[in-house]
């Protein structure tokens, strides 16, 4: 589990093929602090476990599962990641709760500088919409951020300088992929919600109406 506080960004210096996978290794910006071989990293967004671990360098193995789900399939050696080591249960809960399971991807397809801040209007597919809420949570690349507006098969986020400063949003420009991770309470409650009434691949119909028949509003 994660929180979407980037804690640095990762430079890739080697990917090597490992079967129909993948293994990364990728150098921090900061130094990693009692490493643990195993121990979980989100890259990206997505979590990986470490296999083998420094406090300069660690390497991940990538399954073919992950990189048809994610942009892992994309990064090359110089390529720029955002990281985060799994949250302790002592820690703060700065951004929201992230699982580091990538639920689609999306692609930049607006950059607006707005004074200090800029504006990116992201693409997504029609069935993440319905988990997209205003001033609700989403983990863009890992990035804990707070939906800006939203509309069908799209939404926005301001990013901060500082934000800008410390992760991969500030490199990004139209028409990069980007991994997506929605709000994972909301998943719950609609599954919850709808058990034995839809089935999961189909559209749901949670709507006011709805909410208010089974208490939540």
């Amino acid at each position: 589990m994660f929180t979407g506080i980037i804690q640095g960004i990762g430079t890739l210096k080697d990917v090597r093929q490992a079967g129909q996978g993948l293994v990364l290794t990728i150098h921090p910006v900061f130094s990693i602090k009692d490493p643990q071989e195993g121990e979980s990293i989100a890259v990206n967004g997505v979590c990986l476990t470490a296999v083998t671990i420094s406090h300069d360098v660690f390497s991940v193995e990538v399954s073919p599962e992950t990189l048809s789900r994610t942009t892992l399939s994309g990064l090359r050696v110089g390529s720029r990641v955002n990281l985060e080591r799994a949250l302790r249960l002592s820690d703060r809960l700065g951004g929201h709760l992230v699982s580091g399971h990538v639920d689609g991807i999306g692609e930049v397809i607006e950059k607006e500088h707005l004074s200090r801040f800029t504006l990116f209007t992201i693409a997504i597919s029609e069935s993440l919409d319905r988990y997209i809420i205003e001033k609700g949570s989403v983990a863009i690349d890992g990035i804990s951020l707070t939906v800006n507006s939203c509309g069908k098969g799209r939404f926005s986020v301001a990013i901060i300088p500082h934000t800008a400063k410390l992760t991969t949003m500030g490199f990004r420009k139209r028409g990069d992929k980007i991994n997506i991770e929605v709000d994972l309470i909301g998943k719950y409650i609609e599954k919850l919600l709808l058990a034995g009434h839809i089935k999961s691949e189909k559209p749901t119909n949670i709507n006011t109406e709805f909410l208010a028949q089974h208490g939540f509003l």
